[in-house]
């Protein structure tokens, strides 16, 4: 229950939370919702902020997950429907983050290959075929490979100095990101162990190589080799659940192992990143370890909070999220966010009344208030029917 809690808690700043942390800081501004705003957006390069954390915990909550449901389909039918059921979902997966971003509403090269979706789905699906061949070591001998093996290529493979400047970029952006190729993609000058915005390995391979929509002009940051640490943050959760399963293992030290395994995480990834930054845009290394180590921070405390203490009818609204998660998720993307459902509910005359009679800005915050009990009453609904959208 502690790991479907979770998910729904990180369901509920993805479809709505951060807008009404907005909305208060901008009612009544004060250091603790200056803070919450502040940590609320994301980094924008090198750093990390609570929201740079929301995607890779879904992406580590991912691999805790495919332990308990492939170990159990391998036990009951055999790996090869394991292998099958990898298969399914991960082009599932891959397909909806395809319509997430326009489907074929856009014409080529307007369609994103590389995603949200399209990440977790290339990380369940390498995640999930290593776990079916390989044993716990291998996979954590594996797991160190991914991460040392991409610092390495950042930090010693040379590529040409190809430098995106504004005008380019908006060049890239006006023309539908199809006049990629009028950037120099030539240069006499090499350089490597740069991690400067779009003057790094990773983003040039993207400016390079990846077709399609890049999300920020002539790269993207689900792009091409950073979908191989993102792999690894996927382990790491992996890791997580193998240690929930062994039930050798009595609980309380399941969650000091976990809360312990987070900080020495963290601290090694902020050390990593004296030398290779902490960036979420390009998933490097360091970032994987501080992401990997709150992920397990969370998990260890959600676990001795709902699973173990048995406290579990606060989070009551955060497993119907988690139960549905893709399925909110998608929703507040066909919709635009549930915010705009919730303003014609509690927009127009509706939000000036709060503003004037209340304080400027209480409206908004209604209207905020408003698209989170929608989700949350979406979630119920589901939910007391049995209603799960499992792929």
């Amino acid at each position: 229950m502690s790991l479907d809690a979770l998910r729904g808690f990180d369901m509920f700043w993805i479809i709505g939370a951060d807008s009404l942390v907005y909305a208060l800081n901008r009612l009544s501004q004060s250091k603790p919702t200056e803070f919450l705003a502040y940590e609320l957006n994301h980094s924008n390069w090198e750093g990390f902020h609570f929201y740079d954390l929301i995607f890779p915990l879904f992406v580590f909550m991912a691999g805790v997950s495919l332990v308990f449901s492939l170990s159990k389909t391998i036990a009951n039918v055999g790996r090869a429907r394991a292998l099958k059921r990898i298969f399914i979902r991960s082009i599932l997966l891959y397909g909806l983050g395809i319509f997430e971003y326009g489907g074929f509403d856009n014409l080529w090269p307007g369609i994103r290959l590389l995603g949200v979706l399209q990440r977790i789905a290339l990380a369940y699906f390498f995640t999930g075929l290593c776990f079916c061949f390989f044993r716990p070591r291998a996979l954590a001998a594996i797991c160190v490979g991914l991460l040392i093996g991409y610092w390495a290529l950042m930090t010693f493979v040379p590529f040409p100095d190809v430098r995106p400047t504004p005008q380019t970029q908006t060049i890239a952006r006006e023309s539908g990101f199809t006049n990629v190729s009028q950037l120099s993609m030539t240069s006499t000058h090499f350089i490597r162990g740069t991690f400067i915005e779009g003057v790094n390995l990773c983003n040039y391979v993207d400016q390079k190589y990846l077709p399609g929509f890049k999300w920020d002009g002539t790269w993207d940051p689900e792009g091409i080799l950073s979908t191989i640490p993102a792999v690894g943050t996927c382990m790491l959760g992996v890791f997580a659940g193998l240690l929930l399963q062994d039930q050798k293992i009595k609980d309380p030290r399941k969650v000091i192992y976990l809360l312990s395994f987070g900080v020495v995480g963290v601290a090694l990834g902020l050390l990593w990143g004296l030398q290779f930054p902490v960036i979420k845009k390009i998933w490097t290394s360091s970032y994987v370890l501080v992401a990997g180590g709150y992920s397990a921070i969370l998990l260890g405390a959600f676990y001795q909070i709902v699973d173990v203490w048995k406290w579990q009818r606060w989070c009551q609204p955060f497993v119907w999220m988690g139960m549905n998660s893709i399925t909110l998720y998608m929703t507040d993307n066909i919709l635009g966010s549930f915010a705009n459902p919730a303003q014609r509910l509690a927009g127009g005359d509706i939000k000036t009344f709060f503003d004037a009679r209340v304080a400027q800005g209480f409206g908004q915050l209604m209207i905020s208030v408003t698209g989170l009990l929608l989700a949350f009453w979406l979630a119920r609904f589901l939910y007391q029917r049995k209603v799960f959208l499992r792929l």
